[in-house]
């Protein structure tokens, strides 16, 4: 293999694997993608219904997921939160929910409102619909003909996400037939990354097509070391694989898609930081950024359980005496393998909402998340019985932590410190969000189907008592941002076009850029920021903004 390409993109997940296809497009431009992971083999990342398993991180997630953990958390009684991350040809598109939600108009033009020319939501519209192959074909808001598929969700497998969705217009709140299109508020479906039965990753979506370009070369199981300088000049990159190192060169530009938790580490092993941090470990400055690694924001998520009394959950097709439930799995898997259908296209969440827990908000602040099955523990606890979920999710959270150093060696996972629930406001709006579930859920639609109350349970009622009971209980919804953040301030690490402060042929391109976090799922607006980049780096003008 050539140690010398035009390009050289560290990171193949939901930002590198469109960076990848769209700088191949052109036959004279050499590429190459480095990923610590291996290839997307595995039936399970492929059927959507195998998401639990990965997002569990045991079974064949081992091998698509990073298992990180959290430093404990002061105001979650200091407990330590799982952090599942991507690994692999499609990085955390391999493993998520597969929602494709692009987050309020409002979001974007607050980036652009931050300094940051050609963020606004008309600007970056274009790239989303560029991007999108929608089942319903292309419109004012949605694209018809690019990589990646969306598709409405299934309702027929589970007869509780209509109730959901019934239950909150009856507690007053509006139906939105298109959580993406011109308002984002109220109950509606969830759009998904799912095409003919089939998980959308960015690897199937955008390299798979690749497979025959000879300009484009992947290496796989290819731990990023650092970034190799001469003089303030990006020229390369140090990576191991097989245990050997090797070094690669790129003429033209390197591209970091690690994402907001290994994007700031490469940086910072690479002596880009805060000086007198990177001098703590002994590595030379190459440039004094001290916003690196800093900006951390995560969604914080708290779910609610309940008994079904009737058995239309997702767990009839994992409960039965005497292993009568692994045959289930194993008839589900062979059905979806020969036609694409029944359970094992169904993620168990066809149903959402946005709302604002104060009418006075010009945004809505929470997200519900409704599932069909008793989930908990990320997935690793198993249904055992007929339960429904409700998550609750903040979308916009005061709180911010950081990303640093555990140590030189690039595969230890980073210290990783959020800061969950470190303003009072986020508490609040947290403890409001759980009394709106419990409303919705208590609607009439609920009635044949509701049970007992598991979480939090009718003896916690007083906002006091909600709050302990999240504080023991919340956990992360894997939307980590901000850490390299687009800006034009002394914390912000890259320009308004990726491009590294104080160092030449370097940019960063993943979810680390956002400056804040939007409100809503990341991936979509992940590949957003990657295909509008591209524009950039090839020397294109963007997209026209359109009317809609």
């Amino acid at each position: 293999m050539s140690d010398t390409f035009d390009y050289i993109i560290a990171g193949a997940g939901s930002a590198g694997c469109v960076l990848a296809n769209r700088l191949s497009k052109d036959p004279s431009i050499k590429v190459l993608l480095i990923e610590a992971g291996g290839t997307d083999w595995h039936p399970f990342v492929r059927m959507p219904a195998g998401v639990l398993e990965l997002m569990s991180g045991e079974g064949a997630g081992k091998n698509y997921n990073y298992g990180f953990w959290t430093e404990g958390q002061p105001n979650l009684n200091n407990r330590k939160l799982f952090t599942p991350r991507g690994k692999g040809v499609g990085g955390s598109s391999n493993i998520n929910g597969m929602l494709y939600i692009r987050g309020h108009a409002r979001d974007y033009d607050i980036w652009r409102q931050l300094g940051n020319e050609g963020w606004s939501y008309d600007e970056v519209m274009p790239y989303f619909k560029r991007a999108e192959r929608n089942e319903n074909g292309a419109s004012s808001f949605h694209g018809g003909d690019g990589e990646l598929g969306v598709s409405n969700p299934v309702f027929s497998n589970n007869p509780l996400h209509k109730v959901f969705i019934n239950a909150g217009i009856e507690a007053g709140y509006p139906y939105n037939e298109d959580l993406n299109g011109a308002n984002q508020e109220g109950f509606g479906p969830a759009q998904q990354t799912i095409w003919k039965g089939k998980r959308e990753s960015t690897g199937q979506s955008f390299i798979k097509p690749t497979k025959n370009r000879k300009n484009l070369t992947v290496t796989t199981h290819s731990v990023s070391n650092k970034l190799v300088f001469k003089g303030n000049k990006c020229i390369g990159i140090e990576y191991i694989k097989n245990k050997k190192m090797h070094t690669a060169y790129a003429e033209r530009e390197v591209l970091i898609c690690g994402g907001a938790i290994n994007s700031p580490q490469l940086l910072q092993l690479s002596g880009i930081g805060k000086g007198d941090y990177i001098k703590k470990w002994g590595l030379d400055v190459v440039a004094d950024l001290p916003g690196v690694g800093e900006n951390l924001q995560d969604h914080l998520d708290i779910l609610s359980h309940y008994e079904c009394t009737q058995p239309v959950t997702d767990a009839r097709h994992m409960m039965g005496p005497f292993g009568w439930g692994v045959v289930k799995q194993a008839l589900i898997l062979g059905q979806w393998a020969l036609t694409g259908t029944g359970p094992g296209n169904d993620i168990g969440l066809a149903a959402l909402s946005f709302l604002k827990t104060d009418e006075s908000l010009d945004v809505p602040d929470i997200q519900m998340h409704f599932i069909g099955a008793l989930l908990k523990d990320h997935g690793k606890t198993k249904p055992d019985k007929h339960c429904f979920s409700n998550h609750v999710c903040m979308l916009r959270p005061e709180s911010r932590g950081y990303i640093a150093l555990k140590s030189l060696n690039p595969t230890d996972q980073p210290l990783i410190q959020p800061n969950y629930l470190s303003t009072q406001k986020d508490i609040d709006v947290m403890v409001k969000g759980v009394r709106m579930s419990r409303e919705i859920i208590n609607q009439k639609a609920f009635d044949e189907y509701r049970g007992v109350e598991l979480n939090p349970g009718l003896e916690v009622q007083s906002d006091k008592d909600i709050e302990e009971f999240i504080r023991a209980n919340a956990e992360t919804i894997y939307h980590p941002v901000g850490t390299c953040k687009m800006g034009n301030d002394e914390f912000s690490v890259v320009d308004d076009k990726l491009r590294v402060r104080g160092v030449e042929n370097l940019r960063v391109v993943d979810a680390s850029v956002m400056p804040t976090l939007i409100g809503g799922n990341t991936n979509a607006p992940t590949i957003m920021i990657a295909d509008k980049i591209s524009d950039h780096i090839l020397g294109k003008d963007f997209l026209p903004v359109e009317n809609f």
